[in-house]
């Protein structure tokens, strides 16, 4: 009889400790960090990890991580569904990436590549532009379904802001409210190698950059209420052949060093209700575009104000 409750207490012990393991090792659908936090915690709101690095790993997919306080909370590698909010708690967070990416968007190498939709919330990117070693890409989205960008602050990088360089075709990228400036190459860049990238601006500036915004092979863009200013070269550029699609809206292409809008050969390009003005090249630039306006954009005060072929006009309705 005593050995039967030997046994029976040693099955029990066995089996709660089995059960705290699977607890402790559970992911939470929201997670914490904070400028006091520190990695080994389970990232909880009263026990806080240091970094997102840290906190993804204990966040399940499809959950969210937050921060609790104002502080840098470094780079992250993002390959699961995901919410990244830095302005959910008291303050607003921020990334320093220098000599690297600030967030790369990736899902290739999971069992189900070009799925994950990612969303990224109230944070500042900077990528050390002031210093001997600047970051290079301030969000790179290489392999997703969707990723959402908004309220969002990206500055110092070397070769793009927003690097949209997707494998498959269709998958969309949305920008909002996003502030890209002292980027050494496109403040946006869209390109993908196979079909199209879709990809939304509205109510975003780039400026100071090498060019505003950069559409490429299979890019398919539409901007609206946006600014792109004081840019090195054009505000907008349009490349990549018929496979490259520009819609602008209601924006701004003012200041810039180079064109406002400079229009690639067989690119597609649409405008409506734009400003393009006091840019030390071309206003509007058609090398080639098959272009289309309603008539009703505000081109003047550039250096010289168009060149090329006019756009067709669509009338308004």
């Amino acid at each position: 009889m005593n050995a039967r409750r030997i046994a029976l207490r040693m099955l029990a012990c066995a089996t709660l400790t089995i059960a705290f393991a699977a607890i402790a090792n559970a992911q939470a659908t929201r997670t914490w960090v904070s400028g006091v936090g520190d990695d080994v915690n389970p990232c909880s709101r009263t026990a806080p990890c240091k970094t997102f690095a840290g906190a993804i790993s204990k966040t399940a997919a499809g959950g969210e991580i937050n921060a609790l306080d104002p502080g840098g909370f470094g780079t992250l590698t993002i390959t699961k569904k995901i919410t990244v909010d830095g302005g959910t708690g008291q303050g607003w967070a921020s990334t320093l990436a220098c000599g690297t990416s600030g967030f790369i968007i990736n899902d290739s190498l999971s069992g189900a590549p070009n799925t994950i939709e990612v969303i990224l919330r109230n944070i500042s990117i900077n990528g050390c532009g002031n210093t001997n070693s600047p970051g290079t890409n301030g969000i790179r989205v290489l392999s997703h379904k969707s990723t959402t960008i908004e309220n969002v602050d990206i500055f110092g990088f070397s070769t793009r802001g927003i690097d949209i360089a997707n494998t498959v075709t269709g998958n969309s990228v949305f920008i909002k409210n996003v502030d890209i400036e002292d980027i050494g190459g496109a403040g946006i860049f869209a390109t993908t190698s196979a079909g199209s990238v879709n990809v939304q601006i509205e109510g975003s500036t780039v400026s100071r950059s090498g060019v505003g915004v950069d559409v490429s092979t299979g890019g398919r863009v539409t901007a609206r209420d946006s600014r792109f200013f004081q840019n090195v070269g054009d505000g907008v550029r349009t490349g990549g052949g018929s496979t490259s699609i520009t819609f602008l809206e209601n924006c701004s292409l003012d200041g810039n060093t180079g064109d406002g809008l400079e229009m690639g050969a067989s690119t597609i390009v649409r405008i409506s209700g734009n400003l393009i003005t006091l840019n030390l090249g071309i206003g509007l630039n058609n090398l080639g575009a098959t272009a289309h306006t309603f008539s009703d954009n505000k081109i003047f005060g550039n250096a010289t104000e168009t060149a090329g072929a006019a756009p067709l006009g669509q009338g308004k309705s």
